[in-house]
């Protein structure tokens, strides 16, 4: 069995948001089989059916000024931010398939998540990076406790402090070295990545984003998910040494790793319509098999 894998670049929010909903309506009616959909959207802020305006720091008029689009959209959780650098994934599935762990007619929807969370703490791991659950806190996060410094930095950067191109990282393990003279503190967990679904006709919709390069002080126009006690950090922040992860790199583990976590060969297809074109032979392979 196949999970359909398509890969669109960045793409605007109100366009990704429409491309989803020709893929939905396509599996609801059996047009095609399980699919994920992997893209980046340019700066964007989202609220989920649980949102508070509340959440979302920044004026309508800021955000405006700015060109950051902001959605009110169908998922569960709260106020989320997407942006350059930020790989977002919607898991298209039925729900009533054959999926590992399922027990009854449908996945239930909070083992899906589960599902997603395992996914994506397996493609962290790909880049040295050591990530879990929260309870209560749907997502995934790095390990909180040790050292403040050596654990991961707040999401405000000095700009100033990076020049003539330097990494971030090496700008990051200077600070570490610095930090370490000192008492350590400990700190709480910090967000590699949010997720949000939707579900209609046991069919599933939206999904995750997770923080690969991610400029992070974009997050302070919010409160992410509505947590104000924890941070924010991205890949790209955390990975070890030589690891470098990349948009690119990041969406072929995590593809990798769908496929592995829900028990499917992942098929690549070229572009929608050639996913949409191509899906009833595929759609029937997999049920041959």
């Amino acid at each position: 069995m196949f999970i359909h894998l398509l890969q669109l670049g960045r793409v605007p929010y109100a366009e990704g948001l429409g491309i989803q909903a020709r893929v939905v309506a396509a599996r609801k009616a059996g047009l095609i089989g399980d699919t994920l959909l992997l893209l980046e959207h340019p700066p964007v802020i989202t609220l989920g059916r649980n949102s508070s305006r509340a959440n979302v720091l920044a004026s309508d008029e800021w955000l405006a000024a700015r060109n950051v689009e902001l959605h009110e959209i169908n998922r569960g959780g709260d106020v989320t931010y997407h942006g350059p650098g930020q790989l977002v994934g919607y898991p298209i599935f039925d729900l009533r398939g054959e999926w590992p762990g399922k027990r009854g007619p449908f996945l239930g929807p909070v083992d899906f998540v589960r599902m997603i969370e395992e996914a994506l703490i397996r493609t962290c791991a790909d880049f040295g990076v050591l990530a879990k659950r929260i309870p209560k806190c749907t997502g995934v996060w790095t390990f909180g406790g040790g050292d403040a410094a050596a654990s991961s930095l707040h999401p405000t950067r000095d700009a100033g402090t990076v020049t003539d191109g330097a990494p971030e990282r090496q700008w990051r393990q200077s600070h570490i070295s610095e930090a370490r003279c000192g008492a350590p503190k400990p700190v709480a967990e910090k967000k590699l990545a949010a997720i949000g679904v939707h579900i209609s006709q046991g069919v599933t919709s939206h999904g995750f984003a997770l923080n690969v390069t991610t400029d992070l002080r974009d997050f302070e126009w919010i409160v992410p998910c509505g947590i104000a006690d924890r941070g924010v950090t991205s890949l790209e922040l955390e990975a070890e040494e030589g690891a470098d992860p990349t948009m690119e790199s990041a969406a072929n583990s995590a593809a990798r790793n769908f496929g592995r976590v829900f028990g499917r060969q992942m098929l690549w297809s070229e572009s929608l319509e050639q996913l949409l074109a191509a899906a009833p032979s595929a759609t029937g392979l997999e049920k041959a098999l």
